[in-house]
């Protein structure tokens, strides 16, 4: 209940961070990077938008532009419109033409006029200071324009060229309209749409736009991709003319010294030519895909709440599963916001999926430490009676997979014992008997540990080991019976050391026994403790009630599973309390060679483990 209030409250401030950041578009750098990766995928241009460049070979051939007649400009046009039956529907010019210059103004103005089809540009020139209008909203108004002469503007429709630029220098959007002393300007673009609509004889469509009167493009093409000739070729006769039947023919500068190219949210480190923006512009004013930012607040609620959820998800799955989750989640979003952009709303993207990332990312670090604590809390359990080697072994493989509510094990159980320590602890000093005791205690200890074995509890003067829980052990049978002889062995050293302390003499007597059991924490939440339970460990404590002095008993079981590596004597069967049956005893007097490493004598290993297989197999039959 605590960790889920935990979560809860994490959830709530990641949803908190993703609305924070939609509603202020805080990274609005990366956030548009992403938006024109997946808004301005390449849509196919329209193949009637032609585009005539005055190009690096037209300045070659008829030098700057500065030094012509527009008289050029009038025998475009007359080229245009030489064949009456495959003329273009539009011409657009993408070029200032203020101020009079020669004669030639004159013969452009009266081609212009005859084709009755011809749109120029004008420029708007804007205040410095920004200002508040009646709506309330931060504009920059328009001061005054720089007007082409008057002849050309008499003979054709104008449009302003402006371009609407973002704070990192891209064009993203167009101001169709702007006001100017009451009378309402349409950017160039729109002019040309206008006018081919009414030259159509079609309705043209209003375009959405936002609170500050922009809309936002939808590129069709990047740079380079609209068709594009020479002027100087058309003029020269090399083009036929009639390649631009019924096309929208616009005209601009296509050369980088002419300083008329700009950023562009598609264009990666390529500029596009202002006269490919207009082409652009006017393809969207043709199919309607213009885009506006929809409504902010409710899709910062929105991805928030999912955010929590996801959130919550991810401290609670797998990392697989998150994973999954994770990636479905931002595709998912991605497609939603694309559907969305190409139906005319356009929203934030990145700030879902980037706290979506660093939530994941901070779900992994938090189950990393709690799994890393959880891991120190069980070796710090396992030291207190697994041999140190074997903690050592789990912290490096990680290896934790052990069923703390219990499990079924075959398991080898040991018992030891002193014989004679009521009599002693009477005769001797309480402080005398616990430095016995202690001495005995550590060297029951370590030779259970240096055998690998599960050191399980002390009761009074007696010891109780296991092996083969918590973890398996190979050959753990020969490892018990081992630390069993160990223990007399070094009961002798011990009895010697005591008897010139205290005058007291000690000895051991040990029980060993193999089989089922059940081990695992038992206990309750207060207190529990890790042991093994069943009738193995009670046949090896009657064992070991029976043992004397320096004697190690063993099983039938036990002596048949290590009859081949024990020196032992038989002494046969005796009753043991609580069984009904006698079990046939063996003392060992000896082992042959030492436990068995799988990864050094893999093959005997595997021998005796089919024998013991087979032997199980023949004994269920």
């Amino acid at each position: 209940m605590k960790q889920n209030l935990k979560i809860l409250i994490e959830s709530i401030v990641v949803g908190l961070l993703v609305f924070f950041l939609t509603f202020t578009n805080l990274l609005s750098s990366l956030d548009f990077m992403m938006r024109d990766r997946l808004y301005q995928l390449p849509r196919g241009i329209n193949s009637k938008i032609k585009i005539i460049g005055i190009d690096e070979h037209t300045l070659s051939e008829l030098g700057p532009v500065q030094t012509w007649s527009r008289s050029i400009y009038g025998d475009l046009i007359t080229k245009l419109n030489e064949n009456p039956d495959a003329k273009p529907k539009l011409i657009g010019f993408d070029i200032l033409f203020s101020g009079e210059v020669d004669s030639g103004d004159t013969a452009f103005a009266e081609a212009a006029k005859e084709s009755g089809n011809v749109v120029i540009v004008d420029q708007l020139i804007y205040r410095s200071r920004m200002e508040v209008d009646e709506d309330g909203v931060r504009t920059s108004p328009v001061e005054g324009t720089d007007e082409p002469y008057a002849a050309i503007a008499d003979a054709c429709k104008v449009g302003y060229s402006n371009m609407a630029l973002d704070s990192d220098g891209v064009v993203r959007r167009i101001l169709p309209t702007q006001k100017y002393q009451g009378k309402d300007l349409s950017i160039f673009s729109k002019v040309l749409y206008d006018t081919y609509c009414e030259l159509q004889g079609t309705e043209p469509r209003e375009i959405p736009v936002d609170k500050f009167g922009r809309s936002i493009i939808n590129y069709s093409g990047r740079p380079g991709d609209y068709e594009c000739v020479s002027l100087a070729d058309i003029l020269s006769g090399k083009i036929d003319t009639r390649s631009f039947r019924d096309s929208i023919v616009l005209v601009g500068a296509y050369a980088p010294g002419l300083q008329d190219n700009f950023l562009v949210p598609n264009g990666g480190s390529s500029q596009m030519y202002g006269v490919e923006i207009h082409a652009n512009i006017l393809q969207s004013y043709l199919q309607n895909r213009f885009a506006i930012v929809g409504n902010t607040n409710l899709f910062g609620l929105v991805t928030a709440l999912l955010a929590m959820i996801l959130h919550f998800l991810f401290r609670k799955l797998k990392i697989w599963q998150g994973l999954i989750l994770l990636v479905v989640a931002i595709l998912a979003e991605m497609f939603f916001c694309v559907m969305l952009n190409n139906h005319g709303l356009t929203f934030n993207m990145v700030y879902f999926p980037l706290v979506l990332i660093l939530s994941f990312i901070y779900s992994l670090a938090i189950g990393y430490l709690l799994e890393q604590a959880r891991r120190r809390k069980v070796l710090t359990a396992f030291r207190k009676y697994v041999a140190p080697q074997i903690v050592e072994e789990i912290s490096k493989k990680g290896d934790f997979s052990i069923k703390l509510g219990g499990e079924n094990r075959d398991i080898a159980v040991l018992f030891v014992d002193i014989r004679g320590f009521t009599t002693m602890s009477e005769a001797l000093e309480p402080e005398q008997v616990v430095a016995i005791l202690n001495e005995y205690l550590s060297l029951t200890t370590k030779s259970i540990f240096d055998n690998l074995g599960t050191l399980d509890k002390f009761v009074g003067d007696a010891t109780m080991a296991v092996f083969n829980a918590p973890f398996d052990l190979p050959d753990y049978e020969f490892r018990a019976v081992s630390a069993a002889m160990d223990i007399v062995k070094g009961g002798e050293a011990l009895e010697k050391d005591l008897l010139e302390k205290y005058g007291r003499s000690v000895g051991f007597g040990v029980g060993v026994h193999c089989g089922p059991a059940v081990v695992g924490n038992v206990g309750c939440d207060v207190r529990m403790d890790y042991t093994a339970i069943g009738d193995t460990v009670n046949t090896s404590a009657r064992l070991e009630a029976n043992a004397k002095k320096g004697q190690v008993l063993i099983s039938d079981t036990l002596y048949e599973r290590l009859k081949d590596r024990l020196e032992v004597e038989e002494i046969g069967q005796i009753p043991l309390k609580g069984k009904s049956n006698g079990v046939n005893v063996f003392s060992v007097k000896a082992l042959i060679g030492g436990p068995l490493e799988p990864a050094k004598d893999e093959e005997k290993a595997g021998k005796k483990a089919e024998k013991k297989v087979e032997k199980r197999v023949k004994q269920n039959a």
